[in-house]
């Protein structure tokens, strides 16, 4: 089994921008032939898709709310993947999940993903 950690979340002023990070507990399996995705959820709300990014890191594809601002990508010698985020609003607070599928395809539909994380908290204040 694969379990995603996530880190780099905190609290931080609009217009600003952040990197989240994702690795995998020693206690289990690396990223390796695993697509990774972010999904994020803020209070009241449904878990949204933030972006993905394949095995290889060769194929990326985005949600609403990180195309054009977000950057997603994957270091597979170090076993993380990163979320670049910018322009931070208040509206893109919430907590911030990591979570990894073993499919080919990648997919921006929460139930699709096998492993999830806990989850990191982003607050941004206007």
């Amino acid at each position: 089994q694969v379990h995603p950690v996530e880190s780099g979340g905190g609290v931080v002023r609009a217009g600003t921008s952040l990197r989240l990070s994702c690795t995998t507990s020693p206690s289990g399996m690396t990223f390796d032939g695993y697509a990774v995705g972010w999904f994020r959820q803020a209070p009241g709300k449904d878990r949204e898709f933030v972006a993905a990014v394949s095995g290889s890191g060769a194929r990326t594809i985005f949600g609403d709310s990180g195309k054009g601002r977000f950057t997603i990508s994957r270091d597979n010698a170090k076993n993380i993947v990163f979320l670049q985020m910018t322009g931070l609003q208040p509206e893109d607070t919430a907590v911030y999940y990591c979570a990894a599928d073993g499919g080919t395809v990648l997919h921006y539909i929460p139930t699709l993903y096998e492993y999830w994380g806990q989850g990191t908290q982003v607050t941004v204040s206007s």
